[in-house]
């Protein structure tokens, strides 16, 4: 069984792969797949251009975990949707150093429950966890995540809506 965790940059997907490695689990980072399938750089946005429909259809993982915000795309068993507020994730993306214009984007798609909404329609609500990272640590985080993997914890999806912080970020 293979298991996507995706979400909006700044959800916390790679800090909580990082703790499922800890624990003895193959991770798989989105990123370390895609270079046959880049065609280009985004200079305005700073950002690699993926072709991701042939990404998704010719790549298929070989772990029990693949992370990165474009795997809900991949034929996986399971995919978990990282979800954080849209005014913590801003500052989360800002330590990183992101442009003013990248957050408001990203904040905007986590608003609008863009992943969510993608990997609802791609895997159904009987395949999809959605957990919002917003005070949760990555050790809970990866706990409800095992358990989603292994049957005690249950599929979730649309418990979650900023769709009232929008209007903030426009």
């Amino acid at each position: 069984m293979t298991c996507g965790i995706t979400g909006t940059p700044g959800t916390g997907k790679s800090v909580v792969s990082g703790v499922l490695q800890s624990r003895g689990y193959q991770v798989i980072r989105q990123n370390d797949t895609m270079e046959p399938f880049l065609t280009g750089r985004d200079e305005e946005r700073d950002a690699r251009i993926v072709d991701a429909d042939a990404w998704a259809d010719r790549y298929t993982p070989t772990a029990p975990f693949i992370e990165g915000h474009l795997v809900h795309l991949l034929a996986v068993d399971r995919i978990v949707v990282l979800r954080c507020r849209p005014d913590r994730l801003s500052v989360r993306l800002e330590s990183r150093g992101y442009s003013a214009e990248k957050i408001r984007e990203n904040c905007e798609a986590e608003a609008m429950d863009l992943i969510l909404s993608e990997a609802y329609d791609i895997h159904g609500e009987e395949n999809l966890l959605e957990i919002d990272t917003t005070d949760r640590s990555p050790e809970d985080c990866a706990d409800l995540i095992e358990g989603f993997v292994n049957g005690t914890v249950p599929p979730s999806c649309g418990s979650i809506d900023w769709s009232t912080m929008l209007g903030d970020l426009l």
